[in-house]
């Protein structure tokens, strides 16, 4: 197992038009996403391979990705299909082909899988609540100055909180809260007790009775977090973020936000949105500062109990780096007291 061995999201479905083409990057491979003009979507590896142009420069020419440089054209497959300075006398051979990759739309994404055999037994992520009714979703896109691990941490960190975020979400009134964590077949799931108002500037909204918030963090490998609330029967949030890993301190996160108001739906979300990318924005500068330190000092961390679910999530992302498969690491439990 890899990093390769996962679906990493190039585009929003409804963004990846018929005939168009766009640049992305994936754990280092440079990828032309491109939707033919019968809707299929398809990535080559951004490299035409007569002359190295990038074809992400190129353009759609019905199904096919025409090198912006000498013209070849290539289909999905990567099979080379066209070279004009050959005319009559081309021929389509095995060996005139580049990298294709594998791509799965779901749920309103494209997905990118770079490894061929894991493509066909792995699944992208299910996203919670996808198109059931009296749910809606609100769809942000960020780049983070930041490693994948770092970011997921972030996600699903409440003790940074009270201090990035105070007042817009938490603030710190030293609330004892109990977490339950467990790491289990590759995930991190954490269920919390104790959690009442301490949600802000909508608290008065989100959880007017004032009673206890079911509210669980999980993290699924290699790079998605999802968290959700539950304030009553009828109120209901989850913040999904996946994070696609461009390059070591480079990561895109594809966050969304899954919400039943009951009759408040329909109007919760410009506010909701604007919220969620406000606080977002401030991860962002955290993020960023974070890494320039690392990049200055290396990364070493000093933990506290409230870490325990760092140290699962990262013992899951090392045993991926040393191509090993997390879901053979032993199963834990712990049960912590922190103080936000």
């Amino acid at each position: 197992m890899s990093f390769e061995s996962f679906w990493y999201i190039v585009a929003e479905s409804d963004k990846l038009k018929a005939g168009q083409v766009v640049r992305r990057k994936v754990l280092g491979e440079w990828l032309a996403v491109f939707r033919g003009k019968d809707g299929k979507a398809a990535a080559l590896r951004d490299r035409c391979m007569h002359r190295n142009a990038p074809l992400s420069k190129g353009m759609v020419v019905v199904d096919n990705l025409r090198c912006p440089y000498h013209g070849w054209e290539y289909d999905s497959c990567g099979k080379v299909k066209a070279i004009p300075s050959e005319s009559i006398d081309f021929k389509c051979t095995k060996s005139r082909r580049v990298q294709a990759f594998a791509v799965i739309e779901q749920e309103g994404y494209v997905y990118v899988c770079l490894d061929p055999d894991a493509a066909k037994t792995v699944k992208p992520f299910s996203m919670p609540q996808y198109g059931q009714k009296g749910w809606r979703h609100i769809r942000l896109v960020n780049r983070f100055n930041n490693n994948v691990t770092n970011c997921a941490e972030n996600f699903i960190d409440i003790p940074h909180t009270v201090f990035v975020h105070t007042g817009v979400f938490r603030t710190d009134k030293k609330q004892k809260i109990d977490a339950v964590i467990s790491r289990n077949e590759g995930s991190v799931e954490v269920s919390y007790k104790n959690e009442t108002d301490n949600l802000g500037w909508f608290s008065w909204f989100l959880n007017p009775s004032g009673g206890e918030i079911a509210h669980y963090d999980n993290f699924y490998m290699p790079n998605i977090t999802s968290v959700e609330y539950r304030f009553s029967p009828e109120r209901a949030l989850y913040i999904t973020s996946q994070s696609v890993p461009c390059a070591d301190d480079d990561t895109l996160v594809y966050t969304d936000l899954t919400y039943n108001f009951g009759i408040w739906t329909p109007f919760a979300g410009p506010i909701l949105r604007w919220q969620g990318q406000y606080v977002i924005d401030q991860d962002v500068v955290a993020l960023a500062e974070q890494m320039e330190v690392i990049n200055k000092y290396g990364e070493s961390f000093a933990n506290t109990a409230a870490d325990v679910i760092h140290v699962f999530v990262e013992s899951i992302r090392n045993a991926i780096a040393k191509g090993q498969d997390p879901r053979i690491l032993p199963n834990r439990e712990v049960t912590v007291s922190f103080w936000v």
